[in-house]
């Protein structure tokens, strides 16, 4: 480094060392760092909002797998992020989020504690000085790779143009070592494997980062095992035996499977309360063993846990567990046939006149172009998709916001896995309620995304509080949303777009497609609201079952 070079300069050189493009939205407090970036020719990607810059970029690491950077000013730019840093940090997708901050001569009057709400989240924070920023920057870069945790570079705003000087040597520490699984735990949980009967692996999106693929299926195929995946880790393991997504998405036949196993290994997946079906995916005497590196199991029915990498551990049991010949596959030939994971064709409409959200996805799936990636914002309507469209690979369906509950996500996600993606038409599915929210960039989504369809389903409501809270008698009045054509604002803004009535509506949609999907369409889908997805059932049914028992 040269001491002409500035302190953003610093935090701007080591951020285009290591990544291929920035999602940001310019302010007072990230100006010199951003104009170094778009000055050298990194590709720059403007969000309309604050949230959408940190959505872009953890989007475009879901889709890709590489690291991106995201840059807001100080103040109210950062807590307009705060919404999806928090999804980010939960749903540990690893970025740099470089930020302006108060000056180092003390706060204004719109300053916050911005150190102190980082910390809240879980995130952490680095702040940079003169001498320092080249270190501190890439330690913030191999932080977030090796903790897969979103790291924010903060500069103080009477440094940001202050020159830089002579910086300390910066630390290239190697990426963090794999843990290998203790032997005397690996012995035992071989043993359980060789008792088993009706053995079921079930592989999340920490095998798939752990590159656990091949592993597991050579475990499965050596002692005859079924297998399954959380939503995040669908269409990973290549073998003919997958029952497909475990959990709240699962198929109702395969799901029967599941149930009747008789011991469970489930690697890098959360079992949290969606994905385990409140208690319900398992047999109740059924030996759960999972395998991950969290410092201690994630559910409560977890009987054996080895703390360990996913692949590591999975190659040490293959070499421990005994062969079996046939075993519980030789019962379920279904499971490599076809049908197995067919459904009969919806109704169209329901009793209302409304369209069946069931038959427009089925619909979907045969429609869109095969090489999609998947971008799913929050809400009731995430039920769908899942269940009736197919990804192309793990990579291929993304859930935003479900690891914080939120909506609103979707649209600049989508602007992000596409820019991460362009070789793949980008399919953003979202609610009416989400969509609203995050307007602001439907322009970054018209702008940035070379071919796409954005799906709402339109329910014109709040579905998810509507099948929670009105049918247990609550008013829903604040539920409720008049009825908005988003084609409309979707043409207003560049887009194609028609609003679907009937499942005829869906020409338009194919003549764009034939044309050469160029662009954003925007498809407008008047779903009901009587259609209850089976996830939200089922949670309604738990919920209501632990009030009657407390």
């Amino acid at each position: 480094m040269t001491e002409q070079l500035n302190v953003s300069d610093v935090v701007a050189e080591v951020c285009a060392r290591h990544s291929e493009v920035v999602f940001g939205l310019m302010g007072n407090g990230n100006a010199f760092f951003t104009s170094n970036l778009t000055a050298r020719g990194l590709p720059y990607v403007s969000a309309r909002h604050e949230a959408g810059t940190v959505a872009m970029a953890d989007a475009y690491y879901r889709a890709s797998g590489r690291i991106a950077v995201a840059t807001v000013t100080y103040g109210a730019g950062f807590t307009n992020s705060l919404t999806a840093l928090t999804e980010a940090a939960k749903a540990r997708i690893p970025m740099v989020l470089v930020v302006g901050e108060a000056p180092t001569t003390g706060a204004r009057p719109w300053d916050i504690d911005q150190l102190t709400v980082a910390r809240g989240l879980g995130v952490l924070t680095l702040t940079v000085a003169a001498g320092n920023a080249e270190r501190l920057t890439e330690e913030a870069w191999s932080t977030a790779r090796n903790e897969r945790r979103p790291v924010i570079v903060s500069i103080p705003y009477d440094l940001a143009n202050e020159a830089a000087g002579t910086q300390e040597p910066a630390a290239h520490p190697q990426p963090a070592a794999r843990v290998l699984p203790d032997p005397a735990a690996v012995e035992r949980v071989a043993a359980l494997i060789n008792r088993a009967r009706r053995p079921l692996i079930l592989a999340g999106n920490g095998a798939v980062v752990s590159d656990a693929g091949t592993a597991l299926v050579e475990l499965g195929d050596k002692v005859g095992a079924l297998f399954a995946t959380s939503l995040m880790a669908r269409n990973y393991l290549d073998t003919p035996w997958d029952l497909g997504i475990a959990g709240g998405f699962a198929r109702r036949a395969p799901l029967q499977i599941m149930r009747s196993a008789d011991l469970v290994i489930v690697a890098g997946a959360s079992l949290n309360a969606f994905q385990a079906r409140y208690g319900s995916l398992f047999a109740e005497d059924a030996e759960v063993i999972q395998i991950d590196e969290a410092d201690a199991p994630t559910n409560p029915r977890v009987s054996s846990f080895i703390q360990a990498d996913a692949r590591e551990t999975v190659v040490a049991l293959t070499e421990a567990v005994s062969a079996v010949q046939g075993g519980w596959r030789t019962q379920h030939p279904e499971v490599t046939a076809p049908s197995f994971t067919s459904d009969p064709a919806a109704d169209e409409f329901a009793a209302d006149g409304r369209l069946n959200p069931r038959a427009v996805a089925q619909q979907l799936d045969a429609v869109l172009p095969a090489n999609r990636t998947i971008v799913q914002d929050g809400g009731h309507f995430c039920g769908w998709i899942p269940m009736y469209c197919q990804a192309p690979d793990p990579q291929g369906l993304m859930m935003v916001g479900t690891a914080f509950q939120s909506i609103g996500l979707g649209i600049p996600a989508a602007v992000g896995a596409a820019v991460a993606r362009p070789d793949r038409t980008t399919v953003l599915i979202a609610g009416d309620g989400g969509a609203l929210m995050a307007l602001a960039d439907l322009e970054s989504a018209v702008r940035a995304i070379p071919s796409g369809v954005m799906v709402v389903f339109n329910d014109a409501a709040y579905g998810a509080e509507v099948h929670q809270y009105a049918a247990r008698g609550l008013d829903d009045t604040a539920m409720q949303i008049p009825e908005v054509d988003f084609s409309a604002l979707g043409r207003a803004m560049g887009a194609r777009g028609v609003k679907m009535r009937s499942l005829s509506d869906l020409t338009e949609l194919k003549e764009w497609l034939a044309d050469g999907a160029e662009g954003l369409f925007v498809l407008d889908v008047a779903v009901t609201q009587s259609e209850v997805a089976d996830y939200m059932r089922e949670s309604m049914a738990h919920i209501l079952a632990a009030a009657a028992a407390g």
